[in-house]
């Protein structure tokens, strides 16, 4: 009942106060009128005398001004709102007078009496929507419509009330602290905003308090900042939080509107609680044959807390032979992981103790608090049945190569590890011995030759032996065998490479030839050393010797310098190479040499058949050059030849051509005897004369047979070409001579048809 009580009183001031706000401006106006009309006199502005009506307010001391006008926002009466009255000094009731309102809103929003000037508002108005107006007001003649006043501007401004709630436009929010933290830490910031005027009253004056979330948090009523309010909030406990805050306006009084948000509150983690494993001790069996680097058991340290903070580390930090297992960290499962790092023998060590310790990888040293933990782990090791154990894990065994059939070449041993100690099988592994040049013995091992071996082919042979116990074939070793086979001296040296010496025609006697070595596929162990010598029917070969330069090779010496490839263009010398060895083997093996020029600094020049074609120094392409030239000259002559001919052509008809149809007429006189005389008729029908050579009666005897000076140069050059072959010894230079002498004699046919 009181709060009810509380609630109708307020309601009651707030109709008072809506009242007094409405009546107000209108009741202010009518005094205000009168006296300005009691002050004023004649035809006076509209603004005028709403400036001295200000002024005897301001004389009176009153707050009043009288450009502006005022409307409470969201008035809802069933009549329109009285805003103010206009009034001038014009209207003394003689003259028809008409007041006009013009400006934002003018004729919808708020309507003028054109007599009385009285404004009204005609619809319901929100501040937050438009705060005020900007209109003009004029007075008009009633019956012209001309103005009587200037137009006189004022503003309409919208009074707030408190209609709209705060409201938190970023919410809800959510926001972190790390657990344990300090009362009065800050958690996060809220903001609520009032659409209401911040400055008339207290509408939009905003206090904030907490509705949900105490005794955990607080916010200061002003700033709105959540702080931690309890000391000592562990995530481990409760890690989410909401908080619900209330903002209220009208300074939080009563009467006032309030919004409210939610605030998720999260603890995040800090490394407060150190590992710990779930049991004290751990126990484990493994068998002994489990591989190197296998798991043989998991451990486990729970923390509270969680990401990095709950990461742990796992170490074996006691315990007998530690150096048998490791253990490691499973990133995702957090286990600790126990592996083994050498083999288990239950014959030799049946159990193993271990101390494990966890610890965290990241604690806060200055905490104090021991984030770390321990356990023991104990082990047994469980007897299993093992393979067979060779003797060594790899055999180096030889034979000498040639070795016969059956040949021991050695023996290779394993055993049961196991207490009971079963009987051993052995076997080759013939995926390594696909030519099955071995075989062992499955009783005892011993490996003996299936072929012989030859070193030349295969210096070394790898294969694989297994070994199986009797009672469980299943058990299975495996080991190496490297055969080595061992060299006898079963090859003849033979020459490196298949030499072909070149001689020089003009060499000198004692002339190294070439430079002779051999090789040997046998390897004896003081090394190789070779002899050679010419075999018996060459021991006085009268071209060659050899000599021995002490490094297993030879020089083949020249004996003589009258080698001519005329008389002998290769020569075959016969060499016995013989080893050291035991037996001593030997090979008979034939140098070939070829006669050849050179040129006087001894380079060879030609050795084969070309040689006897082209000229001496003269290459095969200076020779192409010759001939591409003889050509050319050649074909300029023929040229030439046709072109004269063609033109020494005759005009007259011979054989039995018909000239009587061909009529010329011919207007000129002749000569008379003159010209009978000058000329032979024979000669008209015949220009070209027997052979050509036909006598002309205006030349004299004596000069028409002269030899011609072309015919006289050839005979010239074919005299000396004949006296430079008498002088020439190498029937080779001749031919070079013979391509020279076509050259001149081509260029002689050339000079001579063109002087014709």
């Amino acid at each position: 009942m009181p709060k009810r009580s509380e609630e109708m009183l307020t309601d009651v001031w707030t109709s008072l106060m809506l009242v007094w706000i409405t009546c107000v401006p209108y009741t202010s106006m009518t005094p205000i009128s009168s006296q300005s009309k009691s002050l004023q006199t004649g035809s006076t502005a509209l603004l005028r005398g709403l400036v001295e009506g200000q002024r005897i307010l301001s004389r009176a001391k009153r707050g009043w001004v009288w450009n502006q006008m005022f409307v409470l926002e969201e008035f809802s009466g069933p009549d329109p709102i009285l805003v103010g009255r206009l009034h001038t000094d014009l209207d003394v009731g003689s003259t028809p007078i008409k007041y006009v309102l013009a400006g934002e809103g003018a004729g919808t929003i708020f309507a003028i009496n054109e007599i009385t000037g009285d404004i009204h508002a005609m619809k319901r108005l929100d501040r937050e929507e438009k705060a005020e107006y900007t209109l003009t007001a004029q007075v008009t003649n009633r019956d012209t419509d001309q103005p009587l006043e200037p137009p006189s501007e004022f503003i309409i401004k919208v009074q707030d009330i408190n209609d709209n709630p705060p409201q938190f436009v970023e919410g809800p929010y959510r926001a972190s602290v790390p657990e344990t933290s300090q009362v009065g830490t800050s958690v996060t910031r809220v903001t609520a905003t009032d659409a209401d005027d911040p400055v008339y009253g207290n509408s939009a004056k905003l206090v904030y308090s907490i509705l949900e979330g105490q005794p955990y948090f607080s916010i200061d009523p002003n700033t709105a900042i959540i702080k931690i309010a309890l000391h000592g909030m562990d995530r481990e406990m409760r890690e989410e939080y909401l908080v619900v805050i209330q903002a209220k306006d009208m300074g939080g009084h009563m009467g006032g509107l309030s919004g409210t948000t939610t605030v998720t509150v999260t603890l995040t983690d800090v490394n407060d609680n150190p590992p710990k494993f779930s049991k004290s001790l751990y126990e484990f069996v493994i068998p002994e044959d489990l591989a190197i680097g296998q798991p043989g058991g998991k451990v486990k340290a729970n923390d509270r807390d969680i990401g990095e903070n709950a990461k742990s580390t796992y170490n074996i930090i006691d315990g007998d032979e530690r150096d048998v297992f490791e253990i490691t960290t499973d990133a995702q499962t957090q286990e600790g992981i126990l592996r083994l790092k050498k083999p288990l023998n239950f014959e030799t060590k049946k159990s193993y103790t271990l101390k494990v310790e966890a610890a965290n990888i990241r604690f806060d040293p200055n905490s104090g608090a021991p984030f770390k933990d321990t356990a023991t782990v104990k082990i047994a090791v469980e007897d299993s049945d093992e393979p067979p154990v060779f003797s060594k894990p790899t055999f180096v065994l030889q034979v000498d190569e040639n070795a016969p059939i059956n040949t021991v070449v050695g023996t290779v041993t394993a055993r049961d590890p196991d207490v009971t100690g079963s009987l051993v099988r052995y076997f080759i592994d013939r995926h390594t011995d696909l030519e099955r040049q071995f075989n062992v013995n499955v009783d005892d091992g011993k490996i003996t030759l299936a072929k012989p071996l030859d070193r030349e082919t295969d210096m070394w042979h790898n294969i694989t032996v297994t070994a199986t116990e009797i009672r469980n074939h299943s058990q299975i070793s495996r080991a190496t065998v490297a055969i080595r086979v061992l060299d006898i001296n079963d090859n003849a040296p033979e020459f490196a490479t298949e030499y072909e010496a070149f001689l020089c025609e003009n060499g000198k006697p004692g002339q190294v030839i070439q430079t002779v070595s051999a090789v040997d596929k046998d390897d004896p162990i003081q090394g190789h050393y070779f002899e050679y010598r010419l075999i018996p029917e060459m021991l006085n070969n009268p071209n060659f010797t050899i000599k021995n330069n002490g490094d297993n090779s030879i020089s083949v010496l020249a004996k003589h310098d009258t080698f001519r490839r005329q008389k002998q263009e290769m020569y075959f010398l016969p060499i016995i190479v013989t080893d050291n060895g035991n037996p001593p083997m030997s090979s008979t093996n034939t140098l070939t040499i070829r006669v050849c020029g050179c040129s006087r600094e001894g380079i060879v020049q030609s050795c084969n058949v070309e040689a006897y074609v082209l000229p001496i120094g003269l290459s095969m392409g200076a020779l192409i050059a010759i001939l591409a030239c003889i050509i050319l000259l050649l074909v300029i002559v023929v040229l030439f030849v046709t072109l004269r001919r063609h033109k020494n052509k005759p005009l007259i008809i011979k054989d039995d051509e018909d000239v009587r149809e061909n009529i010329i007429r011919y207007d000129d006189e002749g000569g008379g005897e003159e010209d009978t005389e000058a000329f032979d008729i024979a000669t008209l029908q015949n220009p070209d004369g027997i052979n050509g050579y036909l006598p002309r009666k205006d030349i004299k005897p004596d000069l028409q047979f002269m030899p011609r000076q072309s015919s006289a140069l050839n005979t010239i050059v074919s005299t000396c070409f004949l006296k430079m072959i008498a002088l020439i010894p190498h029937y080779r230079c001749m031919i070079c001579f013979c391509f020279i002498y076509l050259f001149l004699f081509a260029f002689v046919s050339v000079l001579q048809v063109i002087s014709e």
